[in-house]
This record gives C-alpha cells, structure tokens and sequence, in this order.
C-alpha cells in the first residue's frame, strides 16, 4: 500500500508557512505517495485547495491525522494534535526536543516515530535537507531589512545636491547561516558592515562578504558547526571588546545561539546605554531569551533612544520562499524512507538515526531521554 502523507494546516499563532507546497507534493505523488491536505493549508501563502493537484483535500485536522502514515509539519505540533496521530504513524519536522516533554511522552506512547529535522546531522550528505540552515538564512535576510527600516537614516552612502551622506554601520553577532545572510544582505544595501563570532573559522566566511572581522582572543568552538559555551572569563573578555563596536554601530544585528540552551546574553544593558540616540539593534535569538538584556521578545522596546527589536518566528515573515526551502528539504529527508511510495526506515543511515527522537515506543535520542527521565525520577 502507498504511504499516505498529511499536510495540516499550522496552527501556532502567526505561522504563516506550511510544510508542503504544490511543486513538491506533485513529486512526492509522481513517487507513488498518496497527498492529502488540510483544507486551507496554504491560504496563508495564497495557496488554494486546486493549486495541489491530485492531492486528496481532508476538511479537518482530526480526520486527516486518522489516516495519515506520514505527517509533515512545519512546527512542533501540540499535545491536542498528536492525541490525534494515528498509532505507529511517522512524523517529520521541527519538535523541539529540549523543550517539548509532554509531546515526546506521549509520541512515545502512542508508537510515533518522530524525526526532529533540527536533530538531522550537519554532514555534506545531509546539507539538502538542512531545515535549520534554509529557514536561519530567511531569517539573516529579513533581519538586515528590519535593521534599515527601523533606523532613521539611510543603509548606503548618497551623493547629492544637499551633500554627502556616509553609510550607516552594522555590528552582526554570530557568523552561523543567519549571520551571513544579515552581512550579505547589509553589504547590498551598502551598509559599512563589522561581524563578530566566537568560532575563528567564520573570520573567512565574513571576509568573503566585504566584512571586517572584529578580532579578539575568545576562541569557542564547538560541535556540528555551533558554538561552545563561553567561560565567566571568557565572556567578560568577550564584552570588554564588542562595547567599542556596539557603541558606533547604526544597528546590531544578534543570531547568536546553543541549541537547547537559553540565548547567551553578549549586549548588556551598560552597552546598551553606551549606543547613539536612534540606534538599532534586532535580537533574532529572542525565541530562547535574546542576545541583548534588555530584548522583550515578540515586542519593539526603546531604551535611551535606542530601538531594541525582539522579533519571532523570523522566517515566517518570509512564508513563501520560507516554505519552499522547508518543502525541499523534506523531500530530500523522505528520499531515505520512502521506496516506491512506501515507508522504509533504514537504521543503519546516520541521518535517520541522529534525528530519531521516538520509536516503537522509546525515546531514542539520548539527551531528550536522560532529561526526561530524571524529571521523572
């Protein structure tokens, strides 16, 4: 039988994309799947029911989850909606399994198997289907046009009859993908643009973009292309430098993270009270807590004249092009386990069995599964 695969409509506040678009599902059919989606699943980005064509449209969210033997998702989804997954069903997208315990607990229960996409490996085999890496860039690009629209002066020198405007400065903290993208993006604009990021390896990538690394000799690097955690030490050194360069920027963009750990805090409130009236800074680590101290997330605060932006669910703003980069990198995760329009879970595959979380009815990845047992304990 041809595994049935279910796009539901998201239903987190303000989600805007959606797991599967036309061009996608259309190949995933032609590969012997059969699609069914939510009515309305992609209104938001001005999808209608006819644009999936072929696919089976399903009126409502628990209906669809009876029948489905594959769920796609966008975000983690809540309790409510894996009460309705069908038992021994699969599930792929974002969980967020440092944070989800009453979802992973029951996913277990009811013999889901849930792959995390933020759990997928960062190896070259992997990077098609890197859902971390395709929505942070959304994020980078849409940072560096919310930094330009909220400061209250021009990205780029202009020449012109009244004189000579000189270009704006931008500070980026965390040279990862969205990093990058909010350097690329501020260089086209015409920005003066810094970068900062404890991993020495990105000092290349930032000057491959017309950036000046902002040198110092705090050094952190970690596994699978993230950051360590900074010492006591380390950190105050860390401040000690970027207050020089936070106080001249125009703007400072923050991306800096550890995956399931809190943000770490890099502007304080001193630095803060150091930057021009007018000044800018966008938080994009605002989902885990934010960069800067004073960051609220999901709310715009000003602080001394200086705009402090603590936006979430970034890539959201970007739902079209967002959700075509999500849909991609499914597609290429469901070219392991699906073989002639049937589900077939290959163990031995590195990428299957790093981005497990719940199987046959255990938790399988290991750090969800000591947290959660010690909770229990």
């Amino acid at each position: 039988m041809p595994v049935t695969i279910a796009v539901p409509q998201e239903t987190a506040d303000g989600e805007k994309r959606v797991a599967l678009v036309p061009t996608v599902a259309a190949k995933l059919a032609a590969a012997g799947a059969k699609i069914q989606i939510q009515h309305d699943a992609g209104a938001s980005l001005q999808l209608t029911d006819a644009a999936y064509e072929g696919a089976e449209v399903v009126a409502d969210a628990a209906s669809l989850y009876g029948g489905a033997d594959l769920i796609l998702k966008v975000r983690p989804p809540a309790v409510e909606e894996v009460r309705q997954f069908k038992e021994g069903s699969v599930y792929l997208g974002f969980l967020a399994p440092h944070a989800s315990d009453e979802q992973i607990r029951l996913l277990a229960e009811r013999r889901i198997t849930a792959f995390s996409v933020e759990l997928i490996p960062r190896i070259s085999r992997a990077q098609s289907m890197d859902a971390l890496s395709s929505q942070a860039s959304a994020a980078g690009y849409q940072a560096a046009l919310l930094a330009a629209v909220r400061l209250n002066r021009f990205f780029p020198m202009l020449t012109t009859a009244a004189g000579t405007i000189r270009p704006a400065t931008v500070l980026v903290i965390g040279a990862g993908v969205a990093g990058l993208q909010a350097i690329a993006t501020a260089k086209r604009l015409g920005a003066q643009v810094e970068a900062y990021d404890v991993r020495a390896a990105a000092k290349e990538q930032v000057a491959s973009l017309g950036a000046r690394f902002v040198e110092m000799d705090v050094k952190a690097e970690g596994s699978g292309g993230y950051a360590r955690e900074l010492t006591d030490e380390e950190r105050a050194r860390q401040q000690e430098v970027l207050a020089k360069h936070v106080a001249k920027a125009d703007a400072v963009i923050t991306t800096a993270a550890v995956p399931g750990r809190p943000a770490p805090t890099i502007v304080t409130e001193a630095m803060v009270e150091q930057m021009k009236p007018g000044a800018v800074i966008i938080d994009l680590a605002a989902e885990t807590g934010g960069n800067c101290a004073l960051t609220q997330p999901g709310k715009t605060i000003e602080h001394g004249g200086v705009i402090i932006e603590g936006p979430l669910n970034v890539p959201s703003q970007l739902a079209e092009h967002a959700s075509e980069m999500y849909a991609k990198n499914l597609q290429n995760f469901l070219s392991l386990i699906l073989k002639d329009g049937e589900l077939s879970l290959d163990w031995e595959d590195e990428i299957l069995a790093g981005s497990v979380v719940t199987h046959d009815g255990e938790i399988k990845h290991q750090p969800t599964r000591e947290r959660l047992e010690g909770a229990a304990a």
